[in-house]
């Protein structure tokens, strides 16, 4: 059932994250928007609308945390990575607190509400940070599982979520491992390494190849940082040649990130797909990806 992973991440709050009594959610006026509201129905004295001030959000979050608090603060990704990022730096990272944002509507499908509210930097802003864990998931189900290993995590986290469905890539079995990437299909022709919604889109574009009699490997990346190396080096000298896919700039993002751990340990070609140093702009999540190169055709073509 396609769901978007901002409500898989609602849902976990409501179902099972409220339970420890240590965790407080934070909010930036967009309850409704980012689905902490849950959170609120079963818990609300641990919930804090912090009204339009994300940076207060952020730096209340960072003084719960030196009280023995879990501290988890959501805003849309623009404002969370974006206007919070000095106290992100200054007051989370710096003295390495265990606070997580949990930011929703990241990247382009956002849609209509167009480039002012479209993340496509975030990753990048968050990576650069020492201390943070990056997260990026594909699916409900990873949302839900990466949602509870960051609460789990002793540190900060920051933790990507979109606004529009996805279609289910995981079973109820799935375990996920922070810092550890996932195989979802074994070829040798190619590597396709994806992150966030792009990685379903990897998959329908492996089988297509398929039937082209090209043999591709696709390669759930959900921690950018700390990045798996080993599966990434392991990749490049199965395959030869790398994709990288990404709903975010192919500056800074995931693209990078592959880019760096191969620089260093096995150089290999490699091809980012991602948006090409640009703004976003209005229009319908399905629009956009076509506008941008990122469907099913791009990650095909790419292949060429």
């Amino acid at each position: 059932m396609a769901m978007a992973t901002r409500a898989a991440y609602g849902k976990v709050l409501a179902e099972e994250i409220y339970k420890n009594p240590r965790v407080v959610v934070l909010d930036a006026d967009l309850g409704a928007a980012t689905q902490t509201k849950n959170f609120k129905k079963v818990a609300p004295e641990r919930y804090f609308d912090m009204g339009i001030s994300e940076q207060d959000m952020v730096a209340t979050a960072a003084g719960f945390a030196t009280c023995g608090k879990i501290p988890i603060a959501s805003s849309f990704a623009v404002f969370a990575a974006g206007r919070a990022f000095e106290q992100a730096r200054n007051s989370i990272c710096y003295p390495n607190l265990n606070v997580k944002i949990c930011a929703t509507h990241a990247g382009i499908t956002v849609g209509e509400d167009g480039a002012s509210h479209q993340s496509i930097e975030d990753i990048s802003l968050m990576r650069t940070l020492p201390n943070m864990t990056v997260i990026v998931p594909s699916d409900a189900k990873e949302a839900r599982e990466a949602v509870k290993a960051a609460v789990e995590h002793v540190g900060p986290v920051y933790v990507r979520l979109g606004r529009a469905a996805v279609e289910d890539i995981h079973g109820e079995d799935y375990k996920f491992e922070l810092g550890k990437g996932e195989i979802l299909r074994e070829g040798s022709d190619i590597g396709i390494i994806a992150t966030g919604i792009m990685v379903e889109k990897a998959l329908v574009a492996a089988e297509r190849l398929a039937e082209e009699k090209i043999s591709a490997r696709v390669v759930n990346i959900h921690t950018i940082k700390p990045i798996d190396e080993n599966l990434i080096v392991e990749t490049a000298k199965r395959t030869g040649k790398i994709i990288t896919v990404e709903e975010h700039s192919v500056i800074g993002g995931l693209g990078s990130a592959v880019a760096e751990v191969l620089a260093k340990n096995f150089p290999t070609p490699q091809k980012f797909l991602g948006i090409q140093d640009r703004f976003g702009q209005s229009g319908t999540p399905a629009a956009l990806l076509k506008e941008y190169g990122l469907t099913v055709e791009d990650i095909i073509n790419a292949t060429e």
